[in-house]
């Protein structure tokens, strides 16, 4: 069990729903702070009655929202304007112009399952995918429809496993953190997976272009050949109908020759 976990549930019984949704949204700028505990423990305190469940939730998502928005906005202030200074250095240019458009292009492409994911499943990426985000340019609205639909299940499944299960939520945090780590194991093996079907369906088919190509330029040099041939054999077809009209029979040769030879001629 976190150390941080006593300190925060002290500071939510004493304080109530402000200490919730002050806790909540620092996690959410990027603070490490076992959060998914704390709502469990909160989900237990309501069914004993000491919070309103329906209250917590908003309060939660609420905090998690603008604890996001807070770390996207900065990385739109500050991330881009860095990315931005890397790209026009002259001298040491650590990242170019072509790579941050291509990584900006990639993440409006597949950022939205890195932000969906960690608002419960990833949430200690949660942080640093808020300014990743606001840093390549992603759309804010898109941000918020993904971020709204992550924070709301990051919100009410411990909550309801915490008002389900009461005092044994510790257990049931236990679980959770166990079950998140093999979750990410699994998740880590697929994409490992899938890149290596990638990569060797991508070696497969340069070979197949690389095997067309070859026997493409191989027809067209048996192409190239048959038409020399064929353009040597016409012209020694010309060639002999030339000299042939151009050499006279010997029946239309003056005199005896055609008897006699050059002694016909004399």
């Amino acid at each position: 069990m976190n150390t941080l976990v006593p300190v925060l549930i002290n500071w939510l019984q004493q304080y109530g729903y402000p200490a919730l949704w002050g806790c909540v949204f620092i996690a959410a700028i990027g603070i490490p702070l076992p959060i998914s505990l704390v709502f469990l423990a909160a989900g237990a305190f309501a069914a004993l009655g000491d919070f309103n469940l329906i209250l917590l939730a908003l309060i939660g998502l609420s905090a998690s929202i603008s604890g996001d928005t807070v770390g996207y906005f900065l990385g739109r202030k500050w991330g881009s304007k860095v990315f931005s200074k890397l790209a026009r250095q002259s001298r040491l240019r650590l990242i170019s112009p072509h790579r941050i458009e291509k990584s900006r292009l990639y993440f409006i492409k597949r950022g939205g399952l890195a932000i969906f994911l960690s608002r419960f499943l990833l949430s200690g990426l949660g942080g640093a995918i808020n300014i990743i985000a606001g840093a390549e340019l992603y759309p804010y609205r898109r941000f918020l429809l993904y971020d709204f639909c992550g924070e709301l299940l990051g919100t009410l499944i411990p909550l309801v496993l915490g008002y389900i299960f009461g005092a044994s939520w510790e257990a049931v945090g236990d679980i959770l953190s166990t079950s998140s780590l093999a979750i990410v194991a699994i998740l880590l093996a697929i994409y490992l997976a899938w890149r290596l079907i990638r990569q060797i369906q991508r070696s497969q088919h340069e070979t197949i272009q690389v095997a067309l190509i070859a026997k493409a330029k191989e027809s067209i040099n048996d192409t190239e050949r048959e038409k020399d041939s064929a353009t040597f054999n016409v012209s020694q077809t010309y060639t002999k109908e030339i000299n042939g009209y151009f050499q006279p029979s010997l029946d239309q040769l003056p005199g005896n020759y055609a008897k006699n030879g050059p002694e016909g001629l004399e």
